[in-house]
């Protein structure tokens, strides 16, 4: 399938970019996006929280009331989860919320999304581009040009471009990264996905295989 390569005023330069069926039209596995997208957000997560049982609580261990004769129920120490200042029963421990998927299924997940994006023509393709020095500015003239501004949008280059990537921190609607960044989450996060020229074969390979 072919797509309009676009210049950074919004302008078509009357070249096409051939997308591969392979990455860009194939039939999208739903639960596979799902299962990559949890993963990402799983991985995000810190697993830090932690709340004192028992054991971990400071105070006496003397039992506080006889056993029998109180019309209450018996009760050990002062530190059991059913009094003020106890142990918290069952709490959270420090754990990692990480799953594993295999790579076939991550690479099936992100041409899915790819290919869901395509179908919503919500990609485009944008001639190679630079800036003299890093400017927010610059930045958004771009994406006013695209008409992106009031989107949210996924820009994609094929190497590092530090003063692309500097001038996009500010802008909180866009985000910038490399193809080797490229995953489900961000795909499906985009209202639209705006591939630099020169990342078609990258990306292209990288999932063809």
């Amino acid at each position: 399938m072919e797509i309009a390569v676009l210049d950074i005023n919004g302008k078509d330069t009357g070249r096409k970019a051939e997308l591969s069926k392979q990455v860009f039209a194939i039939e999208p596995n739903n639960h596979a996006v799902y299962l990559d997208v949890k993963q990402y957000l799983a991985n995000q997560r810190q697993g830090t929280h932690k709340a004192k049982e028992r054991a971990e609580i400071t105070g006496s261990t003397r039992k506080i009331k006889k056993q029998k004769g109180t019309g209450t129920a018996r009760a050990g120490s002062i530190k059991s989860g059913v009094f003020r200042g106890g142990g918290r029963m069952f709490g959270p421990r420090p754990r990692n919320y990480g799953f594993k998927l295999n790579k076939n299924l991550k690479r099936l997940a992100r041409k899915s999304a790819l290919s869901i994006k395509a179908k919503d023509n919500s990609i485009l393709v944008l001639e190679d581009f630079s800036f003299e020095s890093p400017k927010t500015k610059s930045f958004v003239d771009v994406l006013k040009a695209l008409e992106l501004d009031k989107k949210k949008s996924l820009i994609v280059l094929a190497g590092s471009n530090n003063n692309v990537y500097l001038s996009s921190r500010n802008f909180k609607g866009a985000e910038v990264i490399t193809t080797s960044e490229l995953s489900t989450y961000k795909i499906m996060n985009a209202n639209k996905v705006v591939l630099i020229e020169g990342t078609l074969e990258g990306i292209e390979s990288n999932l063809s295989k």
